[in-house]
């Protein structure tokens, strides 16, 4: 059994989502785990991971609309707004998806779905550098 893990560093420039597919891919494919689960996770509380439809970009863009309607920016909804309007909204929104993402390895591969990507999703307004921790796990 082998286990190893990596960080990394994903540029947001406000609300959104962010493929990191690619970089989590590459770095899977450099530590010789053939089967095995990767586990992806977020170190911020107002932003989240999400398995989405990474062909067409509407999918991400009305994810985010929709979260502008389910959880409006109100400061006056909230006591907790120490950074803005955005603070607590963005944790409500964090608790509402998920920080981590378990991912089965099969021949070295992400199982992903045909259409499936790798997403930090930004709940914040302004840019951030958002660290992402990869584990695998697996022979």
């Amino acid at each position: 059994m082998k286990l190893s893990h990596t960080k990394l560093t994903i540029p947001t420039n406000g609300k959104g989502l962010y493929s990191f597919t690619r970089p989590a891919a590459e770095w899977l494919s450099k530590q010789g785990i053939k089967e095995g689960l990767l586990t992806a996770f977020v170190q911020h509380t107002s932003c989240s991971l999400l398995i989405q439809e990474n062909a067409d970009p509407d999918v991400v863009l009305d994810m985010r609309d929709f979260f502008e309607r389910l959880v409006p920016e109100n400061a006056e909804a909230f006591r907790h707004t120490t950074e803005g309007p955005d603070d607590m909204t963005s944790h409500v929104r964090s608790a509402l998806t998920q920080t981590s993402l378990s991912i089965p390895v099969i021949s070295s591969h992400m199982a992903l779905g045909t259409w499936q990507g790798l997403y930090v999703f930004e709940h914040r307004s302004h840019p951030h550098r958002r660290t992402v921790v990869l584990q695998i796990i697996g022979d």
